[in-house]
């Protein structure tokens, strides 16, 4: 018998659930590295109020990797149902507060994902990028009457939203500027076929992947094939006006010493292929550009055709390669 594609898809959000979303057509073998930095929303109050990890992009990794029977997408619609109204339970999740409750009475984060998958049929597995919740700082420009002035700015959400130019992003950890990464989550890597970074938030979901030391390390020294997927338009606040090569070069900037193997890319989405050509050549890269929009949700890929582009680069076909 084959032994299933054992992949791995780091990220957050959305993003991560359109990579999830892909490599579940690929293998059953799929392994999601989450970010936990989100100190926004429910996953904020939750944070604050319990001192846990930030659930939201743990619980949207959990939904999409979700067994495709009726139980797995039951439990997938509940986790990701919101509460409406006013109440102390308006805003939250039932995901976040199962992940929530788990967490108390099992105390440890790891257990809690891997129960939580057991109750989706999760085939894979879901892991924090390290154990405990993480904060972020941001150097920005343009947010002063000096266009070069650079002001630091702190927390996810404000990093997200900021109407400045990010220039570097770092992580803490009750004050330490090493944060500690799940082991379990560098031994996936470490023991991949296939590592995938991107689409999602590029300072806030892709590259704190990058600033965990030992994540980083396991990233570098890795045998998996290492994919990017770019995202399909610039996010308004911390990526705004990036061109597909600059998403690229600010990779670079945080891990020059990352070498990738393809970067796959939205033939629509790619104004200039030459400079995105000549920036993944510079990480090592070849670049495949397909057709991996959704053409119903703009801003959004297409399960379907990622996995097929994904395909496609795994089994080194030439046809879309440009």
């Amino acid at each position: 018998m084959t032994t299933p594609l054992r992949a791995v898809a780091l990220g957050g959000g959305h993003g991560l659930q359109a990579t999830l979303s892909a490599l579940r057509r690929i293998t059953a073998d799929v392994t999601a590295v989450v970010t936990v930095a989100d100190d926004g929303g429910s996953s904020g109050r939750l944070r604050r109020e319990l001192g846990m990890l930030p659930p939201g992009d743990l619980r949207k990794a959990l939904a999409a990797l979700a067994d495709s029977d009726s139980d797995g997408q039951l439990w997938s619609r509940v986790f990701e149902h919101r509460f409406g109204g006013s109440g102390a339970l308006a805003g939250h999740a039932v995901g976040n507060l199962v992940l929530a409750g788990l967490l108390d009475v099992l105390g440890d984060p790891v257990e809690v994902l891997d129960q939580a998958c057991r109750l989706l049929g999760v085939r894979g597995r879901v892991l924090p990028m390290s154990t405990v919740p993480l904060d972020m700082s941001a150097d920005v420009v343009g947010l002063d009457s000096d266009p070069d002035a650079v002001r630091t700015i702190r927390g996810q959400v404000a990093i997200a939203s900021t109407p400045g130019r990010v220039k570097q992003v770092r992580l803490h950890a009750n004050g330490a500027d090493q944060p500690a990464a799940c082991p379990q989550a560098v031994q996936a890597v470490l023991d991949a076929d296939l590592v995938l970074l991107g689409p999602g938030s590029w300072f806030t979901s892709v590259l704190p992947h990058l600033l965990v030391p030992q994540l980083h390390e396991a990233l570098v020294s890795t045998t998996a094939r290492r994919f990017v997927v770019l995202n399909l338009v610039p996010q308004p606040g911390e990526t705004a006006g990036f061109s597909p090569e600059q998403h690229l070069d600010v990779l670079s900037q945080h891990a020059p010493r990352l070498r990738v193997d393809a970067v796959l890319a939205d033939a629509d989405s790619v104004p200039t292929p030459d400079r995105l050509r000549a920036a993944a050549a510079g990480l090592g890269a070849q670049t495949l550009l397909d057709k991996i929009a959704a053409p119903a949700v703009p801003g959004r890929h297409d399960s379907r055709a990622l996995a097929a582009s994904l395909r496609a680069a795994l089994e080194r076909r030439t046809d879309l390669w440009r």
